[in-house]
């Protein structure tokens, strides 16, 4: 294929990388009609696979709502709607100091958090990272590592001058631990199975909150372990602390979950509890299971059934496997080697590269998606630095439409998620915010646009009702919110047997 010029340059990606570039274009009577032609066939048969129509949302919705309330009705169901313990909502008036302790995948965060009332706080924090080893190791070991960054973090970041220090009592800890657990009070939580890459041994089917205490102990912590929770609840509760017309929390990054409020009266599965019918409990859905076992109500696709089959967890997480930054990159690189073995891209080029699972990252389709110039060369220093494979400004225009078919559609199925806790709960008519986290929310563009435009295609003009917003720091925040909340309740003599 004769080439019309070649250029060449640098591109900085968002990153920060300055990258060179070596671009060949084609003048349009350059390029071969028919090649044109099946660019253009294939991104209409990709728009017919990956857009979601009004109709269809509406259908997911509805199907949505089902599965949530099967989840309240009956334990062990594909979409568990797990009982938090965390009872109502932050009044505003929770003051204070607390410890919050934050064991993520690649980091130990230690925070100290002082309440100030009226939806204001302090936030002081230090981050440890978290080894290989260390995630692999034996449980009660990485739970006595826990705890002594706990210590390291109070020798140096705590005074005399803190409230409970001052008075010689221990510190409320609220430790967020976001690996599914079931629960059956606020401060104690069984695992049910590591997730995010963690093995650590002789862990699972125990209570990590007596493994913690055991540590606490270990180590005579001033510090008493007050609430266990996970991050989405976390979110509800510290986006609501915020602005309490925040109801539902929704974390939209590597993986996705959802929290919300719901009367007791409704969680049929606690009746056994004994708990006040009129109470609120906040429950964190687990939603990224939905439609995993009969896959009948999400468009899935040949990629999204290929990146499930051959993912660490086949048949698991189907909701998060079409929306979640983990995947997202995964489906379009799918597309592409799909079409460099039909012909379709790379011409004569080496595209070996481009064959190994998971290497186009779902940044990329971020970067792809927000590429300012008529060139496209933010794509073309992707594919050249990454990919050691050169572009034409068709296929660039091409891989940008696919990246935003495939991030719009899971900015439309997560509108899905929303919509079914919001017609569940009535919220459509006096509207109500959702405190939304997460990779995709905070850095895709157009991410929270297009839940926005979703929720007007399911609801109508009654969908503008229902907005998001950047949540406040759930695993932090929420977690000493929730340590406060959880205190005041004990000392009110509320719920004692909890």
């Amino acid at each position: 294929m004769p080439l019309s010029r070649r250029g060449s340059g640098s591109v900085t990606l968002a990153t920060g990388q300055t990258l060179a570039i070596h671009t060949r274009t084609h003048d349009e009577e350059d390029l071969p009609h028919a090649t044109k032609k099946t660019m253009s066939d294939h991104l209409r048969r990709l728009e017919n696979l990956f857009t979601l129509t009004p109709q269809r949302m509406r259908m997911i919705v509805e199907a949505f709502k089902d599965t949530l309330e099967l989840g309240l009705e009956k334990p062990g169901q594909v979409v568990p709607m797990i009982p938090t313990f965390v009872f109502g909502w932050p009044t505003g008036e929770e003051k204070g100091d607390f410890l919050a302790l934050d064991l993520g995948g690649t980091n130990l965060r230690v925070c100290l958090v002082t309440i100030q009332g009226e939806g204001k706080f302090e936030i002081t924090q230090t981050k440890y990272r978290l080894t290989e080893e260390q995630k692999q190791d034996d449980g009660q070991k990485l739970f006595d590592f826990c705890a002594e960054c706990l210590q390291t973090f109070i020798d140096t970041s705590l005074t005399d001058g803190t409230s409970y220090l001052k008075n010689g009592q221990k510190i409320p800890l609220g430790f967020t631990f976001s690996y599914p657990c079931s629960q059956e009070r606020i401060d104690h939580g069984v695992l049910i199975r590591w997730t995010k890459g963690f093995g650590a041994a002789n862990t699972e089917g125990r209570d990590v909150a007596a493994m913690f205490r055991q540590s606490l102990e270990k180590y005579q912590l001033p510090v008493e372990l007050t609430a266990l929770i996970n991050d989405t609840t976390g979110t509800l509760i510290a986006s609501h602390y915020v602005d309490p017309q925040a109801k539902i929390a929704c974390i939209f990054g590597t993986g996705c979950n959802a929290a919300y409020m719901e009367d007791l009266a409704d969680i049929p599965k606690l009746k056994d509890f004994n708990i006040d019918p009129k109470a609120q409990m906040a429950i964190n859905c687990e939603w990224g299971a939905f439609d995993s076992l009969l896959h009948e109500e999400l468009p899935r696709t040949k990629y999204d059934i290929i990146v499930d089959e051959s993912s660490n967890k086949p048949g698991e997480q189907a909701f998060e496997k079409l929306i979640s930054g983990r995947y997202l990159g995964e489906i379009l690189r799918l597309v592409i080697c799909e079409l460099i073995d039909e012909g379709v891209l790379f011409l004569g080029q080496n595209t070996y590269k481009l064959e190994s699972p998971y290497v186009f990252e779902t940044a990329f389709l971020s970067l792809m998606e927000s590429d300012p110039t008529d060139e496209l060369l933010m794509i073309i220093g992707i594919f050249s630095h990454f990919f050691a494979v050169e572009t034409t400004l068709a296929e660039r225009q091409f891989f940008r439409a696919l990246a935003m078919l495939i991030g719009r559609r899971a900015a439309r199925l997560s509108a899905c998620g929303i919509a079914a806790i919001v017609s569940k709960k009535g919220y459509l008519e006096k509207g109500c915010t959702v405190g939304a986290d997460g990779s995709l929310y905070n850095k895709y563009p157009g991410f929270a646009d297009r839940i926005h435009e979703g929720l007007v295609d399911i609801f109508g003009e009654r969908g503008r009702n229902i907005t998001t917003h950047h949540a406040e720091d759930g695993s932090g925040v929420g977690s000493a919110i929730i340590a406060a909340m959880t205190k005041k309740r004990r000392s009110e003599g509320l719920y004692p047997n909890l």
